[in-house]
């Protein structure tokens, strides 16, 4: 290791952001280098080297489309970056880096060398991609270009300076930055109505409507959410993304830095959509032809007419509405503090509506987890 790279690793073992690193492929020589210099653990919380296939989907959680892919890094960064807030327990900032490769080896390679890089941090993703000049280096040539990259995402995230690589002609290097600050401005000052962030971490404002959104508060994001998009997904036969709203009818607006924290939740593998629709008949106006996906209680509270101006003919024009944009309600059931389950049956549904609300049978999802409980355990939720 040169001195300038020595001295960049010591300065970023110096800052407060902390580390779970992700590599396949290549990138390995970054983490020894991280290993190399003293302080390495104010900076690493874990490092996972998923080369086999197996490890590599079990990492995710699922088989990726693609295992050399940009979208696969992001994925990585991102499940990679939840792995961190898990771990960190003195509220430092944390980091998901990740790089999944595919460079010189001992047998002759058909297709590009390349690697694909991301770094996931609370505010953005950060991604490389990287085509290096087949032929110019050896393996260990390739693999110090692919950790120097590294090392210099994690340098800039930790406000260090990088250091420079010694690029060949054929090289190629293209950068993409996601910011999830700027769209959050976006939608507090009322520029933006929502916009969503899939699980690679791309944004968008605009486009093709989610067919299926579970919405909530998710205050942690925990087990009983996700099986129950599992079986909203199962039973609808369309993926679900997961919706939180800033604005929501019964409690203050979100402030920025708690938006950009349950965002934080999803990333790597569900897409969320962050809306300023408190109520569910302004969702349908955002996303139209969509089955919105609630609990027992959210249901109960759709159907009051408060909501609608404290008056039955105002809930009855929110439900025609509703009906209009061909939107509809899959209910899942709850048991209550005296112990009795609730299902879509229990709902006071007016007449000629009963077709816009959906029980989820008692069979297929029962699983009763307090958002509550978890916060006042001090637990961090589902990763």
């Amino acid at each position: 290791m040169d001195n300038a790279l020595y001295s960049m690793i010591e300065a970023i073992h110096q800052t407060p952001p902390r580390l779970v690193f992700v590599t396949a492929g290549a990138g390995s020589q970054a983490l020894a280098d991280i290993l190399g210099v003293g302080g390495a653990s104010g900076t690493l919380l874990e490092a996972v080297v998923p080369y086999s296939y197996t490890a590599f989907n079990d990492f995710l959680g699922y088989v990726p489309p693609k295992y050399v892919d940009a979208q696969t890094a992001n994925f990585l960064a991102g499940r990679a970056f939840t792995r961190a807030r898990q771990l960190e327990n003195e509220e430092r900032p944390v980091l998901g880096l990740a790089c999944t490769a595919t460079i010189a080896t001992n047998r002759p390679k058909k297709g590009e060398h390349r690697a694909y890089m991301a770094l996931w941090q609370l505010e953005s993703v950060t991604c490389v991609s990287l085509y290096l000049d087949k032929g110019a280096r050896d393996r260990a040539g390739e693999e110090a270009v692919v950790s120097h990259i590294l090392l210099n995402l994690l340098a800039q995230a930790c406000g260090v300076e990088p250091v420079p690589i010694d690029w060949k002609a054929g090289d190629r290097v293209e950068t993409a930055v996601y910011e999830f600050t700027t769209a959050v401005d976006k939608l507090l000052n009322r520029e933006i109505s929502f916009f969503g962030v899939y699980a690679d971490g791309r944004i968008r404002d605009n486009g093709v409507n989610p067919r299926v959104l579970l919405s909530g508060s998710f205050n942690p994001l925990h087990d009983g959410h996700l099986a129950l998009a599992e079986v909203a997904e199962e039973l609808i036969g369309h993926p679900v993304a997961f919706e939180l709203p800033a604005i929501n009818a019964d409690k203050p607006p979100l402030p920025h830095a708690v938006i950009l924290d349950r965002l934080a939740q999803f990333a790597g593998r569900y897409p969320v959509y962050i809306t300023s629709a408190p109520t569910f008949i302004q969702k349908a106006r955002l996303f139209p032809h969509t089955t919105f996906v609630v609990g027992y209680d959210t249901a109960v509270r759709i159907l009051q007419p408060r909501f609608y101006n404290d008056t039955m003919e105002g809930l009855h024009a929110a439900l025609a509405e509703l009906s209009d944009l061909e939107c509809d309600f899959l209910v899942a059931g709850r048991i209550d503090h005296h112990g009795l389950f609730h299902s879509c049956h229990d709902l006071s549904i007016p007449a000629g509506y009963t077709h816009l609300f959906k029980g989820i049978p008692a069979n297929r999802f029962r699983l009763d987890i307090s958002s509550t409980d978890l916060r006042k355990a001090g637990k961090k939720g589902s990763r």
